[in-house]
């Protein structure tokens, strides 16, 4: 007998067992392809205008630029109006009409994405600012210590966490338990984007989820550590506009700092590195753009406050230099990251994936987004409230008012009922029956929401 006798006995045997698993549907349960390694970045208060590859000319984005030239640049990508709403849209792919209970606050009941890739035996960290533990009930403080854990999170380095405290010089931040021990002279997005880095350097080896909602860009508006006035202690927190420019250039130096690192460890090709931003930028800025000023619209619900900058790169998935102009909205992540991992989908998740995208295989675009938006917190712009669906050309609210938003991005002259087209009158009708499918739901009067 020779031993290649035996060597193709084995392979014929493995095959078979290959083609059983397939047929008897065990292979559902596990990839068939290696686990990739998924790095989600979202930055706070950074509208699709920030960017100068989309024709800002008030900030300067190169790194950002070149990520989106060289890898899959999404055009179309629409978040929550404001930053509770959308993370907990996007850590859970559901709607806030079923699972946003207050401001601040992530249900307990909820699980998220943290939650099943963890369960996939994914090693997983958050970073950044986390916002979800304010819904104080008679929950003891240790509860909220090891809540990122409760979510999947094996470790954290997080603001916004318990108390109140500042996010840049001299930040309040929690670590695995532990409060940090800072001075004036840290700086909080340094703090948790060296946490990022130190995480991914540990599990290199293995399959990793790292999800970084970023610190900046949200007010105060205050100086970086690359600010002239970072250097003397009487001017690091003075608080003016201008230092809006230097938190951009700064977000934009740390997307590439970890960026950086996948490449120095070797793992960046079977990376999905993917940037987007919670909500649009701050109403008190006006970014000027090559299409002239562009107001922020944060809390608002035209595309000023939910049209998101959103760029993906995974060398191993094929795509480069790829513009996607088709809708994508914050419940899509969840599935698409559960794809990626080669986890079912589960029947309760509102979004749809948008893995096949990332690889180049065949995909059906979505036709609409919906947006389910009552952000049920004091204070702040409350202007805006309601639900609406959209196409890129159409969009239709709750209260009835139907805009033609390629046309009138400001949404300042609703169409009138008795001058649509047919095409137009359709378009209405179908929306009208997607915004029927949701449960019915109190919002503030229409009148109330353009005071």
């Amino acid at each position: 007998m020779s031993k290649p006798n035996r060597f193709y006995f084995s392979a014929g045997f493995l095959s078979f067992m290959f083609l059983f698993l397939v047929q008897t549907g065990f292979s559902q349960t596990i990839p068939t392809h290696q686990q990739p390694n998924i790095v989600l970045l979202m930055a706070d208060d950074m509208g699709f205008e920030c960017l100068s590859i989309h024709g800002s000319l008030s900030y300067e984005t190169p790194f950002l630029d070149e990520l989106a030239r060289k890898n899959i640049h999404f055009l179309q990508a629409h978040s929550q109006p404001l930053c509770t709403p959308s993370r907990v849209k996007i850590m859970t792919g559901r709607y806030n009409y079923r699972n946003y209970k207050a401001f601040g606050y992530l249900d307990v009941n909820e699980k998220t994405f943290g939650n099943y890739l963890q369960e996939a035996g994914y090693a997983s960290c958050v970073v950044g600012k986390w916002q979800l533990n304010r819904y104080k009930q008679g929950t003891p403080d240790a509860q909220y210590v090891n809540r990122p854990h409760h979510f999947g999170f094996d470790e954290y380095c997080v603001w916004n966490f318990i108390g109140k405290g500042g996010r840049y010089a001299n930040p309040l931040l929690y670590q695995n338990g532990e409060k940090l021990e800072t001075t004036e002279e840290d700086y909080g997005p340094d703090i948790v984007s060296e946490y990022a880095v130190k995480f991914m350097e540990q599990n290199k080896d293995q399959p990793f989820f790292l999800y970084y909602p970023m610190i900046l860009t949200h007010g105060p508006f205050v100086p970086t550590p690359d600010s002239e006035e970072w250097a003397d202690p009487k001017t690091r927190q003075k608080r003016d506009k201008r230092f809006f420019a230097d938190m951009m250039a700064y977000t934009d130096k740390i997307v590439k700092k970890l960026a950086d690192k996948l490449d120095e460890l070797g793992i960046r090709d079977n990376t999905i590195f993917m940037f987007t931003s919670d909500n649009g930028t701050h109403y008190s800025l006006t970014t000027q753009t090559t299409s002239g000023p562009f107001p922020g619209g944060k809390g608002t619900m035209p595309d000023a406050g939910n049209h998101v900058p959103m760029i993906v790169s995974w060398p191993n998935g094929g795509q480069e230099g790829v513009i996607y102009k088709e809708l994508i909205e914050f419940s899509d992540f969840l599935p698409t990251i559960l794809e990626a991992a080669g986890i079912p989908r589960p029947s309760y998740i509102d979004g749809e994936s948008f893995y096949p995208i990332l690889n180049g295989t065949s995909h059906q675009s979505r036709e609409t987004i919906f947006v389910h938006y009552d952000p049920l917190r004091r204070g702040g712009n409350k202007r805006y409230y309601g639900r609406f669906v959209r196409n890129k050309d159409y969009k239709l609210y709750n209260d009835g008012r139907f805009y033609h938003v390629r046309e009138d991005k400001w949404e300042t002259q609703p169409l009138s009922a008795h001058d649509l087209t047919a095409e137009q009158l359709r378009l209405k009708i179908a929306f009208q029956l997607e915004l029927d499918q949701a449960p019915p739901h109190h919002f503030k009067q229409s009148h109330e929401y353009n005071k």
